[in-house]
């Protein structure tokens, strides 16, 4: 089910309808908001208006009757008036305007007048300025009379235009109506299906649905209402006439915006949701999940988006030319027409997104990258001095040629040079980190630029000074670890040898004499021991020791030495298994010098590993490589590293009672690498373990000697 679901929902004839719901949708969509537009100036809100009066249509019918009725009573009220400057006077909007005029010729004054005198106050310049302007002051007012009488006339024009408006203003004394009975006052206009009446603070108005409007305000404040003084008046009434055909356009532009408004949506629902499954579907196919290219593909994304572009541009064009307000099918043909071109190539943008090729496929990142390259391959193959003239050379001719984004490319030319100066300070900054003495810090510069190679030289010597400084610091305290173990395993013997030496000076009997003897012979063996061990040890890590290779059967040897070292291994109740192939294990060796160490490995096996345990013996073929492992449990707590054990004059027991001298294991390790071989110690617990690996040989190959 799921699989044949995924088949469905992936074909190609549902993509194809997908595409054709998409590109229909959406050329319906934009129709009916056109539509709703041209019918109604864009105001989609009507759809969800209730009633005329409480819609935008009642303010914007209301308000420039509103304004024109208080501009007449409260601030022109008669040509008379006018012309006398009394509506310069009276209007606070003009009078601002006179002030700011006269400003403009007081500046005018402050500038070019000689006598103007910056040394007096304003108003005495004022006062000079009255005088010698006062001829332009003069013509300044009666322009603005000449202007406000103007704007009077037209504004009682407007008033005589709206049939069925009456009205009714008073200021003071003057009035100003066109009611029948004026003597009555606003009385009448409480008999008309609808009126405003502002009579000083109070405000009235039928019916009382308006003051539920939202943009009530609105007619307050654009009707100069707040301005009102106590006992100013404005009100306006609308009769029969002037509503019926507003109501009804209302009404038929309502229900227009309403369905085309629901007609919308729902085209927008089923855009989006084949929309959705485009963006989802577009490129995969059923057999897999891989995203899938053709043809359009092949498209440069940026010239995508400048055709993208191109289309909406011709769109525009399309409608400003022959106009948007055509028929609704011709807008919809242009719309479907531009649309079945233009979502191919949106998804196609939407393919290389998912492909994350976005950047990557576009035409200036092709052309980028050839250069970049070129200029890399031409950079990395030169010294320092070539790189320097390219970049001098080539930075112009990347302006000249990239002169329609300069702003683009001097950008990048800022960043690369602030990025070389930072990563220049970053190396000068750990250079002196290093001068000062923190030899552990690494110049973090990642790249492989000069600056960065630079930078992995200078990190090369920090790690060879720091490799040093921890060789010499290693190399001083193994001096002192070996002066303190030298002298405490050499005194112990040696102090024993005097003391008997005194006590046997002193002695009468023979018996105890022979005994004092006898121990002062143990010392001395001891001390021999120890002296030739430290004789050996440093033969052997100085390389003087010669070596005759031959080739050494390692079971024998193995098998040899156990069995001279048998009294030794009952007398410890040490159980050895001993495990290797049925054939026999060649390696080239000194036979001597590798028995050598791997005596002092079982010697070390004796003298440390619990007893009564099991000791193990491996040998394993690897290859051209031969494995000795030797594994023991040990008698003491390995509380110390491997690297620290291997070290001379180091015991597994810290109170070093045991016999050892601590140079078995160093001397073993120093014997077999001087034979090209390697030994490593590995501790896990209580469990040693030695790994010996030598180079294999097969019997009969001829001995090199060295």
């Amino acid at each position: 089910m799921a699989t044949r679901w995924k088949n469905f929902s992936l074909s190609l004839t549902t993509k194809v309808i997908a595409f054709i719901i998409a590109v229909v949708c959406f050329s319906g969509a934009l129709t009916m908001f056109i539509n709703v537009m041209i019918t109604n100036d864009g105001n989609f809100k009507i759809a969800f208006e209730k009633d005329y009066y409480l819609g935008q249509d009642f303010i914007n019918d209301s308000t420039q009757i509103m304004r024109d009725i208080a501009d007449v009573t409260t601030r022109y009220q008669s040509e008379e008036h006018i012309l006398k400057g009394g509506s310069l006077r009276d209007a606070d909007l003009t009078r601002r305007e006179t002030q700011l005029r006269e400003n403009q010729l007081y500046d005018e004054f402050q500038l070019e007048s000689r006598r103007y005198n910056p040394n007096l106050t304003r108003e005495e310049n004022y006062s000079i300025f009255e005088q010698e302007y006062a001829d332009r002051i003069a013509s300044l007012k009666e322009q603005l009379i000449k202007e406000e009488l103007a704007e009077y006339r037209r504004t009682l024009q407007r008033l005589g235009e709206n049939q069925g408006v009456y009205y009714y203003g008073r200021s003071d004394d003057f009035v100003f109506t066109n009611l029948p009975d004026q003597a009555a006052g606003y009385s009448y206009l409480q008999s008309l299906p609808a009126y405003i009446i502002f009579d000083g603070g109070s405000q009235t108005v039928s019916p009382t649905l308006i003051k539920e409007n939202q943009r009530y305000p609105q007619l307050q404040i654009l009707g100069y209402v707040e301005n009102l003084g106590t006992r100013d008046v404005v009100s306006l009434g609308f009769s029969q006439e002037f509503l019926a055909p507003r109501i009804a356009q209302w009404e038929e532009v309502q229900a227009l915006a309403a369905a085309s408004l629901y007609q919308m949506v729902a085209l927008l629902a089923a855009l989006g949701a084949a929309f959705i499954y485009l963006l989802w579907a577009i490129g995969r196919k059923p057999e897999d999940g891989e995203i899938h290219l053709n043809s359009i593909d092949s498209i440069y994304t940026d010239i995508n988006l400048l055709l993208c572009f191109m289309l909406i541009g011709l769109w525009f064009g399309i409608m400003a030319v022959l106009g948007i307000y055509g028929p609704q099918q011709f807008v919809f043909l242009v719309s479907l027409v531009i649309a079945f071109p233009g979502l191919p190539l949106v998804l196609a943008l939407v393919k290389h997104l998912k492909n994350r090729s976005l950047i990557k496929h576009s035409l200036i990142y092709a052309l980028f990258r050839q250069l970049f390259v070129f200029i890399s391959d031409v950079y990395n193959s030169g010294n320092v001095a070539v790189k320097v003239v390219l970049l001098v050379i080539g930075y112009p001719v990347i302006v000249g040629l990239t002169m329609f984004m300069f702003p683009v490319t001097l950008g990048v030319a800022a960043w690369l040079a602030l990025k070389k100066v930072k990563e220049l300070n970053t190396i000068k900054e750990g250079v002196q980190r290093v001068k000062g003495g923190d030899i552990h810090h690494t110049i973090d510069l990642p790249g492989n630029g000069e600056l960065a190679r630079l930078a992995a030289d200078i990190n090369s010597i920090t790690d060879g000074l720091n490799q040093a400084v921890a060789s010499e610091v290693k190399s001083e305290r193994l001096k002192s670890e070996l002066i303190s173990n030298v002298s405490h395993d050499i005194r112990t013997p040696l102090t024993s040898i005097i003391t008997y030496v005194d006590l046997l000076k002193q002695e009468t009997d023979p018996a105890q004499a022979a005994e004092y003897v006898e121990i002062i012979e143990q010392k001395s063996q001891r001390l021999k021991i120890l002296t030739d061990d430290l004789f050996e040890a440093t033969k052997a890590s100085s390389g003087n020791i010669p070596v005759h290779y031959e080739t050494v059967d390692m079971v024998a040897l193995i098998n040899q030495g156990l069995g001279e070292l048998d009294d030794k291994l009952q007398e410890r109740r040490l159980e050895f298994k001993f495990s290797h192939p049925e054939e026999k294990m060649y390696v080239r060796a000194d036979g001597r010098l590798l028995w050598r160490a791997i005596e002092n490995l079982l010697l070390n096996v004796l003298k440390y590993a619990l007893e009564g345990s099991r000791v193990y013996i491996d040998i394993v073929a690897g290859g051209p490589r031969t494995t000795l492992i030797i594994k023991n449990i040990s008698a003491y707590e390995l509380n110390i590293s491997a690297e620290e054990l291997m070290e001379r004059f180091q015991r597994g027991d810290e109170s070093r009672s045991t016999q050892g001298s601590g140079l078995g294991l160093s001397i073993a390790k120093s014997l077999v690498e001087i034979q090209q071989g390697s030994l490593n110690i590995e501790i896990d617990g209580d469990l040693f373990k030695a790994v010996i690996q030598m180079d294999s040989e097969s019997e009969g190959q001829p001995i090199h000697h060295s």
